[in-house]
């Protein structure tokens, strides 16, 4: 089985992260005080870490604003039957169970629910701690099936994978949240990413590049790739820094070998520059890929990648690029081969030292507001074929 735990991601993913620079702080400066209820760091402290994490900075998780679901990866042989995690909530918030308390987690996730300090807002996070064995052999599927509306706000869809004691986590991100602020009178199928119940096997996931509206244009920002990858979005450090607002990668232990799944893609009809004029004799271009990468650097510190290296970084491994992704309106498989640029270290893989991102999006370009509004990539059936040496 796989596990993860954070990412990175790709210029067209930036879109919306800047959107959120056009409105500044007024999206949030107009909350009252007191109505926060979240959890921002949760930490698991044990007697022996090295025996229990694979890496010392496992211990700690950033609980970012979107999450709900907290999902710590542990060594296989750990006894997860008394833990006691240590939540830090934002400021006047209280928690139940209480922080500190002890559970056992071999039954499942635990569920917290904080409450604002004017004990008028609530919110509900379920915390796991999942025992990892790594396999020799296995294919990572994600077939888009399990979606629902956000829940806090009901404007937009996210999406959820299957974690390792079967039920639903959080690694699928997208910048939804983003153009709910640029857009915040959209209804839910408006939005860059949302699901299409006829996919190729069942439902599928169709990423579309959108107007962004006045604020865009006041801004000359003026479109919103839809987009999807494998790790998290922070709409808070979006606000003031786009390009790490994204950030691809989920710790992964096996080597991945093969990218493959199934798309349709249709460009929109006009690709248009930064100030909205038209370029001529050009086509817009979608992406599809992934990398596979170390997340610590020489001095043993937590390393993701973000929107201005994800493909460029000194610390990737391999990468998966299908490139040039034809149009079409009728279901095409891909099938890329890993291409690895360095030897993987097999212990460091044990210790989920390298980290994986899939990214897909509907403008290559998307991330320096170029791109053709109404272009149109659906992915479906994606799978990561792996293998291990033991």
């Amino acid at each position: 089985m796989r596990e993860y735990s954070h990412l990175v991601m790709a210029p067209a993913v930036i879109v919306s992260c800047l959107m959120m620079m056009v409105m500044g702080s007024s999206c949030f400066g107009d909350e009252p005080d007191g109505c926060e209820a979240d959890i921002e760091i949760v930490t698991l402290h044990v007697s022996n870490p090295a025996n229990f994490f694979f890496q010392s900075t496992d211990s700690m998780q950033t609980v970012f604003s979107t999450d709900s679901v907290i999902t710590f990866a542990v060594r296989g042989d750990a006894d997860v039957t008394a833990l006691s995690p240590v939540l830090t909530l934002s400021p006047g918030a209280t928690v139940s169970p209480a922080s500190g308390s002890t559970h056992d987690f071999s039954n499942g996730p635990v569920t917290y629910t904080v409450t604002s300090q004017d004990g008028k807002w609530q919110r509900h996070y379920r915390v796991n701690v999942i025992p990892t064995m790594v396999t020799v052999a296995d294919t990572l599927r994600f077939d888009f099936e399990h979606y629902e509306l956000e829940t806090a706000t009901q404007r937009y869809y996210v999406w959820h994978n299957t974690l390792a004691n079967g039920t639903l986590g959080n690694d699928w991100a997208t910048a939804n949240p983003g153009y709910r602020i640029s857009m915040s009178t959209a209804q839910p199928m408006d939005y860059p990413t949302t699901p299409l119940l006829n996919g190729y096997d069942g439902s599928a996931v169709c990423l579309m590049t959108r107007d962004t509206g006045p604020f865009g244009r006041m801004a000359n920002k003026r479109l919103a790739a839809g987009n999807m990858f494998l790790g998290t979005f922070d709409i808070r450090i979006a606000m003031s820094d786009h390009w790490h607002a994204t950030r691809f990668g989920l710790p992964f232990t096996s080597r991945p070998d093969r990218f493959t799944g199934y798309y349709t893609y249709e460009p929109g009809p006009t690709v248009q520059d930064f100030y909205g004029n038209p370029i001529e004799g050009r086509t817009d271009s979608a992406s599809v890929y992934a990398v596979f990468y170390r997340n610590h650097d020489a001095a043993g510190n937590e390393v993701v990648l973000y929107g201005d290296n994800v493909l460029s970084s000194d610390l990737l491994v391999a990468v998966a690029n299908l490139g040039y992704v034809t149009p079409t309106t009728t279901w095409t498989a891909w099938d890329v081969k890993f291409e690895y640029r360095s030897e993987v270290d097999e212990q460091l893989l044990a210790d989920r030292g390298y980290s994986l991102a899939i990214v897909f999006s509907s403008s290559s370009s998307g991330g320096y507001f170029i791109g053709a509004i109404g272009s149109r990539l659906c992915v479906d059936k994606v799978r990561l074929i792996c293998t291990h040496e033991e």
